[in-house]
């Protein structure tokens, strides 16, 4: 399956996920839904986030031009929302799953299919 087919068969397919990525921890993009306009350097700020939280909670989270409040975070995971729209992220060894959803789309829901999906990379050795 290539990264494209992860966007969209198992990301936008679940219907739980209206805009996603997959990326590298450098900031390239692999793969992208269609008019998804997430910039290298926004990816970059999301992988630093993951090891210096405060840039996150000074800064928010910019995806695609639009900065996204905040919300929590781990070594793995990054929420942040702003309206209603939202914003679930996770890292794995090698790549960066991004997602927005969209109400009536739950937080939990989201988070359900980005994380299967990173859990399996994971597995993968990505």
């Amino acid at each position: 399956m290539s990264w494209q087919d992860y966007v969209d068969k198992q990301l936008i397919a679940s219907r739980c996920v209206s805009k996603a990525a997959i990326t590298g921890h450098d900031g390239n993009v692999w793969a992208k839904s269609e008019g998804f306009d997430i910039s290298k350097d926004e990816v970059a700020k999301i992988a630093a986030g993951y090891e210096n939280e405060s840039l996150l909670t000074s800064g928010g989270v910019t995806i695609a031009g639009t900065r996204y409040i905040y919300l929590s975070g781990t070594d793995r995971i990054i929420r942040a929302k702003l309206g209603k729209v939202g914003v679930h992220c996770m890292k794995t060894q090698q790549a960066i799953v991004i997602s927005l959803y969209e109400e009536p789309i739950q937080p939990q829901q989201a988070a359900s299919v980005v994380e299967k999906l990173g859990d399996y990379l994971l597995t993968c050795g990505y």
